[in-house]
């Protein structure tokens, strides 16, 4: 399971790689400064489609709201990952393109738990260089707190989460329970945003050997 990740590219790089054909709307971004740590609850970039056409990036929170299931208790208030994509939770927003997103990322972080007691979260990117790339994500409007005690946001909210798989080769000696599905190339990222699930569904599987290397450890910012 990832809770942590970066972003740290610039609004012109997000624009390159992320538009489709039609008109490329940013305005609500702002400044986009660098994020070295996103944790859950966090505001963050995303990309979808816009109705009109063409692709929009915008802030949303990390972590969709979990379900409500009558006698039972969310073990987590932020559902930031996806990994039973044929569970009723998730199939309404997998199966409609309009619900899709891409999640820009340029490293993400998972704790290594071999070396003793104490978690190290160690850091995985491209390369050294820390191109962007994009985990396949989904996205919703949520009405209700999500805010903290410090700082309370209570009304709608634009929520995101990503599809997460079995661990890589590069990363399952840190992590072996997991990876986040990570579009790599522009091909996966458009069969993400326009495919039917039955093919979108293949894109959820780790990348090849030699996609991911160790960047940073032992730190919770990747800056």
């Amino acid at each position: 399971m990832c809770n942590l990740y970066s972003i740290t590219t610039n609004k012109e790089a997000l624009r390159e790689l992320a538009r489709a054909i039609g008109e490329w709307q940013d305005e609500d971004l702002g400044n986009f400064p660098p994020l070295s740590a996103v944790f859950p609850n966090w505001v963050a970039p995303v990309v979808r489609s816009r109705p009109e056409g063409g692709r929009q990036a915008t802030y949303m929170r990390w972590g969709f709201p979990p379900p409500t299931i009558p006698g039972a208790k969310s073990r987590s208030p932020y559902l930031t990952n996806i990994r039973n994509t044929d569970s009723r939770y998730w199939r309404p927003y997998l199966n409609k393109l309009e619900h899709r997103c891409l999640v820009p990322v340029t490293s993400f972080a998972e704790p290594d738990n071999n070396q003793g007691p104490r978690s190290i979260w160690t850091w995985f990117a491209r390369d050294e260089s820390r191109p962007l790339m994009f985990f396949a994500g989904i996205w919703r409007e949520w009405e209700g707190d999500r805010g903290t005690k410090t700082s309370p946001s209570n009304g709608k909210h634009l929520v995101f989460s990503f599809l997460t798989t079995d661990a890589s080769p590069d990363v399952a000696p840190i992590h072996p329970d997991a990876t986040p599905v990570l579009l790599l190339d522009q091909e996966a990222r458009e069969a993400w945003m326009n495919a039917p699930w039955e093919i979108a569904r293949e894109l959820q599987k780790p990348p090849p050997a030699g996609a991911l290397t160790v960047v940073r450890r032992d730190t919770k910012e990747d800056g």
